[in-house]
Formats: C-alpha cells, structure tokens, sequence
C-alpha cells in the first residue's frame, strides 16, 4: 500500500479488561477499509477470539457467517477449517502466558453496500494457548444484504486484557 493512502477511522487500545471492541465508521467514503490488530491477548487461558460485523454498532449474531482458513502451524501438518451459518468468525485461539496473542491484518468489502454480502479477508499470525506459533489465510462473509459499519471483537470467555484495534479507510 502506498504511503498516504491509509486514513485512520478509529483505534481502541485496551490497557486492562474489556468484554469486547468494537470499530465502527465504515461509510461510503471508502471503497475498501482495512482493520489492524495487535498484540490481542486474554484475561482467561485457552479461548478463542471471535469477530462479528456491526449493523448500527452493534454486532449481528445472525447464524448468517461462513468463513475458511488455511491454517498453518509449527507443530503440525497444514490444515484447512470451513464453517457455514455460525454466528460469529472464529479467528483462533489464544492463551495467557508469555507471547500468547492474536496479530492480524483485515480487508473489508461490501460493507456500505445494502444489496451486497459483507466480505473480508484475513491474513493473521498468533501464539495458541500451548505456545505454538500459528498462521492464518483466508475470509469471511456475512451472508445478508444489509449495510454493516464496523466489526466487534470479543472472546469466547472472559476479557480481552490488551491490544490496540485499528479501523482505516484505503483512499480511492
């Protein structure tokens, strides 16, 4: 990306216990936006960070999300994961000793367009609850047509304890 074409929407930096984090400012201006997570790590060992799209602020829990993975590991073979009709995209799994966090870069589409799927992609990189470092390619979409103005990020259990969330616009 060239430089100046990323205008900052909204940041969240957590310093201490939050149930979740949401960005939102997604409108027409831009075609494209970009989220930026880094260093999300967990009050509560073991437990999966999840994403949802937000509609008004708020995020949709519609069992209308599909999403796959390929996801790449130091302690085993390659493996790919595809759901359908959840409720949330479930990015992966973090713990709470040293250097247990969840990094990622985000690509949203579609999200201002009322007779469109919300589209994202996902390239992430984090260190799982049993310290092994993790890769992670692919997308996601919520299957409705409705226009969705950020995302929300929380857990499957407990607070998120630290990390700063980006929301940027690309420039057209």
């Amino acid at each position: 990306i060239m430089a100046g074409s990323l205008i900052k929407i909204d940041e969240e930096i957590v310093s201490g216990a939050v149930a979740s984090v949401t960005l939102t400012g997604i409108d027409s201006t831009y075609d494209v936006y970009m989220v930026k997570v880094n260093q999300m790590e967990s009050v509560n060992d073991n437990v999966n960070p999840f994403l949802r799209f937000t509609v008004s602020g708020t995020g949709d829990s519609s069992a209308n999300y599909d999403y796959a993975f390929k996801n790449l590991r130091t302690d085993s073979s390659f493996g790919n994961e595809a759901v359908t009709n959840d409720n949330e995209i479930n990015l992966d799994n973090i713990g709470t000793n040293t250097g247990e966090q969840f990094n990622c870069i985000m690509y949203l589409f579609n999200f201002n367009n009322a007779s469109e799927y919300s589209f994202m992609t996902l390239e992430a990189v984090n260190i799982n609850q049993a310290g092994t470092l993790k890769g992670r390619q692919g997308g996601g979409v919520l299957t409705e047509t409705q226009i969705t103005d950020g995302v929300q990020f929380f857990l499957s259990s407990g607070n998120i304890d630290n990390g700063t969330f980006t929301l940027y616009g690309l420039k057209k």
